[in-house]
């Protein structure tokens, strides 16, 4: 499991981790991990020997983590330069070893000449508000010479926040982004985790010191695989789980059909189907249990999804209604987060999920979309607390959190091609199928966005795919999680 942890938090560890420590050997196991992270990207296209590397160095830690690693690559015979944002603020001790090393200061940005790598030192995770002009100047110079050359950033690229993953104004792009100690969570969460490209963690002794729990984990193969609900010899239909689903109308009877979909292709050991689109969810999967309604009536479940394609009527108002007066885990989304009384969920006894995406989300908190966008981590954080909801935020990284003090999860398997008609939908089925087997809330949410991402991509393949790709790829993503 990945685990990221906030820049104040962090700043602690590696003050107590100091203290043990001769002055300056913290940063020399940053800078070894860097340059070995930097020498690793240069075999790639060629050799460190007589490569060519440029240092971007600003006047904090980074610049100075930078620069004690070009002098390690310089060691190793490559021709290494820095350009200096605040010459007079350079790290002394880093700028005396680099040049010690045989590197360079260079005048400016002008006839750098080829190069084989750029290290991005500019800011670090203690950086705020994006870059200022100076380093905006020197940062446009050089990509515009050398767009294509690859970059490395320093612990979290430059311009980005390290504690929220905003980025306001430019920011820098890497290719790859060496960190040290733990992740931050401006390196799981986009925007910022769009600039972050690669991760590279070096241990620099820090996880003793980090508290617990932290404040965001991206659960990976084995955490997924831990909590994938299988059945046993001794199993039911009853026993797997029965999920109800309250989806569809007769302007959208398709999205009956894929929330029925994803929970079948989720594991449900039956799906109870109430709604308009019966005829649809017949034709397509006789195995399903249909009722006209209303919800309560239609026979037991261990947990509801409601909201996919519901539309707006007086039969949609009592169905969500109906179904958050039940005693078993809600999912709701689509429109059925149109309909819910906010009082309403607060005040549920079981538990209930929130699947909004970010035009959703935004309507939920009476703030604008593009401010929602901007801030997704506060966002979801406060949809949680305001609903006493499990929130999964649907977007480029999808995040899961609750009302109480757990950490924010992020999902690491997110695609852009899942963003197609029906997506959703197949999203809410599997995790309402999760549910109904019995996971808890969080884990229900977290194991149904890596499997829809995963199942995604094994569709794919880089080609376009519809949400029905989407649901058929379950069973091929719960396999490959399950064999590792």
């Amino acid at each position: 499991m990945r685990r990221a942890y906030s820049v104040e938090t962090v700043r602690a560890a590696e003050a107590a981790l100091m203290k043990r420590m001769p002055e300056g050997a913290l940063m020399q196991r940053a800078a070894a991990g860097l340059a070995a992270a930097c020498g690793d990207l240069l075999r790639r296209t060629g050799r460190v020997y007589g490569s060519r590397v440029l240092l971007l160095v600003g006047s904090g830690d980074n610049g100075g983590d930078a620069l004690y690693a070009g002098a390690r690559l310089a060691r190793r015979g490559a021709g290494v330069r820095a350009l200096l944002v605040s010459p007079d603020r350079a790290h002394a001790g880093g700028l005396a070893a680099f040049l010690a090393a045989g590197g360079r200061v260079a005048d400016g940005p002008d006839g750098l000449g080829g190069l084989d790598l750029v290290v991005d030192g500019i800011t670090g995770i203690g950086g705020r508000g994006g870059l200022r002009e100076d380093a905006v100047a020197l940062l446009r110079a050089v990509t515009r010479e050398h767009d294509r050359t690859p970059v490395i950033a320093v612990d979290l690229p430059s311009g980005v926040e390290a504690d929220s993953g905003e980025v306001h104004g430019e920011a820098v792009r890497a290719d790859a982004t060496v960190t040290f100690g733990t992740y931050k969570p401006g390196h799981l969460i986009d925007p910022a985790a769009e600039h972050a490209g690669a991760l590279r963690l070096v241990d620099i002794g820090l996880g003793p010191e980090l508290p617990e729990p932290p404040d965001l984990e991206a659960l990976q193969y084995a955490d997924v695989a831990a909590l994938l609900p299988v059945p046993g010899a001794e199993s039911d239909k009853y026993s797997r789980g029965v999920v109800g689903v309250v989806a569809g109308s007769e302007r959208y009877p398709g999205a009956a059909v894929l929330a029925v979909s994803g929970a079948l292709h989720g594991g449900a050991g039956a799906v109870r189907y109430v709604g308009p689109g019966a005829d649809a969810v017949i034709a397509r999967f006789p195995e399903t249990l249909v009722h006209a309604g209303p919800p309560s009536k239609a026979g037991r479940v261990q947990a509801w999804v409601i909201g996919p394609g519901l539309g707006d009527g007086r039969w949609a108002e009592e169905a969500v209604a109906d179904v958050l007066g039940a005693d078993v885990p809600v999912l709701v989304d689509a429109d059925g987060l149109r309909l819910l009384e906010p009082e309403t969920v607060r005040t549920r006894t079981a538990a209930t999920v929130l699947t909004p995406h970010a035009g959703e989300a935004a309507a939920l908190l009476g703030v604008a979309r593009e401010e929602m966008e901007a801030g997704r981590l506060a966002a979801v954080r406060e949809l949680a607390a305001r609903y006493r909801a499990t929130v999964l935020l649907k977007g480029s990284t999808t995040l899961v959190a609750e009302a109480r003090d757990t950490p924010v999860r992020v999902n690491p398997t997110g695609t852009g091609w899942l963003a197609t008609a029906g997506s959703g939908d197949v999203l809410s089925g599997l995790t309402g199928s999760l549910l109904a087997a019995g996971l808890a809330p969080r884990d229900a949410a977290s194991v149904g966005a890596y499997l829809h991402g995963l199942a995604a991509r094994h569709r794919s393949d880089g080609a376009p795919v519809s949400a029905q790709d989407v649901a058929h790829g379950i069973p091929a993503a719960w396999r490959d999680v399950r064999a590792g």
